[in-house]
């Protein structure tokens, strides 16, 4: 299932659009952490609404060159367990991150917008153990996707003055 976005405030989007870019960027770098998305995204401004924003995210998401790529999957990182999970969880967990980790070299990516909170675990653990099945040349469009949808969220929430990073797995 997945939510609607809340509509980025005018005032919101004046500030992104009007912002020097550099301040742009490192707004930019906390949704993905790619310096070329950022750059390309911040030499495109103004947007007219937050649609067009997105659109934009998207297009240069799916534009990352392989170093690009690299270096936004090198700034991810494993988020903490919700407070609660129990701990055969949290070692199943910690030993599926291990293995993706061993076999791909980065941390494993999943974009959970529109889940439960009590759905997340069992999604991402199904997760890797499915994308761990993949060949590395298969999993990086499957991860440069993930990347695509977290930094859409990301972008979606910085907009709305949210302002959390989004957490990858």
């Amino acid at each position: 299932m997945q939510t609607r976005a809340t509509p980025a405030t005018p005032s919101s989007l004046d500030r992104f659009n009007t912002a020097p870019a550099d301040e742009a960027a490192r707004t930019l770098l906390t949704c993905l952490g790619s310096h070329d998305w950022a750059h390309r995204l911040t030499a495109h401004r103004p947007y007219p609404d937050l649609p067009a924003l997105l659109a934009a995210a998207d297009e240069a998401a799916y534009d990352l060159t392989p170093t690009a790529l690299t270096e936004a999957l090198s700034a991810e990182t494993q988020p903490a367990l919700p407070a609660g999970t129990y701990a055969a969880a949290h070692t199943a967990l910690s030993a599926a991150h291990a293995a993706y980790e061993s076999r791909f070299g980065h941390v494993f990516v999943i974009c959970l917008d529109g889940l439960k909170a009590n759905e997340a675990l069992d999604h991402v653990l199904a997760g890797i153990r499915s994308r761990l099945s993949n060949d590395p040349e298969e999993e990086r469009p499957v991860a440069a996707e993930e990347l695509r949808r977290l930094a859409r969220m990301r972008l979606s929430n910085a907009l709305r003055g949210a302002g959390n990073r989004a957490t990858s797995h």
